[in-house]
């Protein structure tokens, strides 16, 4: 035979208990909520509205809290979710009819949506356009449908894209944004490295040469434009090593006029590659003097 080893509680009326009866109260149901969405409606921007606002606030924020407590354990701190959601009470407070119907219908949806956006847009680690967003959702819930049925073959880029009606590009842009939701410390250790090496040290660096290939390419059709005597004095100073004077005794110029058509041989050959010169190259201007 089962006894009841319970010990005995005093019998507490609840209706004469006030603590007790809001104890019971759900936070869904606060006291007077009606009544004072009633009065928000009524009343204009000022004081007054704002401290009725307040109130509502503070009977409804609790629900807010819950919900914020739904996604708890996602990364981000509860604290911050709290604030979130109470940012979407306040505006589930500001945009509610009460002739439309209850306030906790409007307000639930209208806070979560709240605090999924936060999770949309604030907890990605690098800014991602919305609609790569909503694309990797897309294609996240497409990959989820298309792999229900067990022994299910992962689905090809193609497959999704039938399934959601994007392009195959967009899907591609979708699974690879499935994979940017976080980022990888450039300091991280490979896998596969056996001796400290990290992901930076996979990484190229910029090779300075690269450019001077550019620039002599970019510099090559402008010289075979010049003058044939400019050609021989700029390839005896920079490919020779010569100097002006020894160039103006092999030529029979002067030192200062062989100064003169390599400097402006030079800025003729800059302009035209940085696209500055509008004169028709090889004019003779710099072999006239």
């Amino acid at each position: 035979m089962l006894t009841d080893m319970t010990p005995n509680r005093p019998q507490v009326d609840s209706t004469s208990t006030p603590a007790l009866s809001a104890a019971r109260r759900t936070h869904d149901e606060p006291p007077r909520s009606a009544a004072l969405f009633e009065r928000l409606v009524e009343l204009e921007q000022g004081p007054e509205r704002d401290a009725v606002r307040d109130e509502l606030v503070k009977a409804w924020l609790p629900m807010a809290h819950r919900i914020a407590g739904r996604f708890r354990d996602r990364g981000e701190a509860l604290e911050d979710l709290h604030q979130v959601a109470a940012l979407g009470l306040v505006k589930a407070i500001d945009r509610f009819d009460p002739a439309r119907g209850a306030f906790e219908s409007y307000a639930v949806p209208t806070i979560t949506g709240e605090v999924k956006r936060h999770f949309r847009d604030r907890t990605w680690a690098l800014r991602v356009p919305r609609r790569v967003q909503e694309l990797r959702n897309r294609v996240r819930l497409a990959r989820r449908d298309l792999t229900q049925r067990p022994g299910s073959p992962e689905p090809t880029p193609a497959d999704i894209a039938a399934h959601t009606g994007l392009t195959e590009e967009e899907v591609v842009t979708g699974l690879e944004a499935l994979e940017s939701y976080s980022t990888l410390s450039l300091d991280a250790a490979l896998a596969t490295a056996d001796d400290g090496y990290s992901l930076a040290d996979t990484l190229g660096i910029t090779e300075s040469s690269y450019d001077v290939v550019v620039d002599r390419e970019a510099a090559r059709k402008a010289l075979r434009r010049l003058p044939e005597r400019e050609r021989t004095i700029l390839y005896l100073r920079f490919f020779e090593d010569m100097t002006q004077s020894r160039i103006a005794d092999q030529l029979g110029f002067s030192q200062m006029h062989i100064s003169r058509l390599i400097a402006r041989s030079c800025a003729h050959v800059r302009s035209e590659v940085l696209g500055e010169c509008e004169c028709p190259t090889g004019s003779g201007r710099a072999s006239a003097a």
